[in-house]
């Protein structure tokens, strides 16, 4: 009779033991990260009409993207895109670069982010404090090509564009729609007329679309975005082939083309501002809140304007919600600094002044 052998005598799956340890990593700085503030604004101008803020700044890496680069990061492991020790890239014109190179950091890898040269210094240095490196390139649309380069080199190509609407869940788990819902619970006009956001990776946008629909609300969504953007260009035409026909100052929106993750179907409006608008608003914020916030944030408060006049027009009260999307202080030397401004031929002080008249009411 044959004596059964033993069978192969398995060894421990490091790989599968260093996923599990990074998942947790990730999981307890989620539960440690508590939830960004709703701000409350009242203008005089617009009266029954209520403005929120969401202060997405507030995250350990100051701005909305820090919630990005988590999902990207759990999106990358739970794939088993990501192994121990592998360099880690993206494409990035800074914010979601510097969340990126915090998480890399805490999770032991090598980070590169590939970024147009012309990205705020300060940003810039952010990734390099955080050990992450940052390989700049001079053409603003070569940033995905260069990526793909590190990635066929042996880097896991984390790709905020083209993985950023399904990376997030849309249909909770504290996403952002979510949680401004949750927090508007107890407000006067707890279902939102308008929520508003600006069109990065599209992550952002399609999650909010998705989700006030599965939640079934009449809450409508705005994209808010650069004047000429590729994705507001798609948007009017549903032409995903679509590109940029002008550049644009404000950093993290208004992409030259229209990004893998762009979903038209959810938005409902899409209002272009331009730079010097958004600038502007940026300032006027800073008066309004007392803190500085990025050009995205003074695009979305233009756009926010603009829906509260044609509310005001038609005699309805409700509530616009957007968010406030990053630090101020990343843009010292180039939004709040008058002769980088100068030295570009932008001068935002008329601006400035029309829209103080607008929220005063003048």
């Amino acid at each position: 009779m044959a004596t059964a052998t033993a069978g192969p005598a398995f060894a421990p799956d490091v790989e599968r033991d260093w996923c599990l340890a990074a998942l947790a990593l990730l999981q307890q700085e989620a539960a440690r990260s508590a939830d960004t503030h709703l701000l409350k604004i009242d203008l005089p101008a617009f009266p029954g009409i209520g403005f929120y803020f969401k202060d997405e700044s507030a995250h350990p890496t100051g701005s909305l993207k820090h919630r990005l680069a988590r999902s990207l990061f759990l999106y990358a492991l739970c794939n088993g895109r990501l192994q121990a020790g592998q360099p880690v890239v993206d494409a990035s014109s800074g914010s979601t670069a510097i969340s990126e190179a915090w998480f890399a950091r805490m999770l032991g890898l090598p980070f590169t982010a590939v970024m147009p040269a012309c990205t705020a210094p300060r940003k810039i240095r952010d990734v390099e404090a955080l050990g992450g490196v940052c390989d700049l390139v001079d053409d603003p649309a070569d940033v995905h090509a260069r990526a793909a380069w590190h990635a066929a080199r042996g880097a896991c190509h984390l790709d905020q564009f083209g993985l950023a609407e399904r990376a997030t869940d849309w249909r909770g788990n504290n996403n952002i729609a979510e949680s401004i819902l949750q927090q508007m619970a107890r407000e006067p006009d707890p279902e939102p007329a308008w929520i508003v956001c600006g069109a990065g990776t599209g992550g952002t946008s399609a999650t909010i679309g998705r989700y006030l629909r599965y939640r079934g609300l009449h809450t409508r969504l705005c994209v808010a975005d650069p004047a000429g953007s590729g994705f507001a260009n798609g948007w009017r035409t549903r032409d995903r082939g679509a590109f940029a026909t002008q550049p644009t100052l404000i950093e993290g929106i208004g992409r030259p083309r229209v990004e893998p993750g762009f979903v038209f179907e959810v938005v409902d409006e899409v209002i272009e501002v331009a730079d010097t608008e958004s600038i502007a608003a940026a300032w006027l914020l800073e008066e309004l809140l007392g803190r500085r916030y990025g050009g995205s944030s003074g695009t979305n408060f233009v756009a926010c304007l603009q829906l509260a006049e044609r509310m005001r027009a038609r005699g309805e009260r409700g509530s616009i919600v957007s968010l406030l999307c990053d630090r101020g202080e990343r843009y010292e030397q180039t939004l709040f600094d008058r002769d980088w401004l100068h030295a570009l031929g932008v001068d935002p002080t008329a601006a400035r002044d029309r829209l103080a008249a607008c929220v005063a009411g003048a």
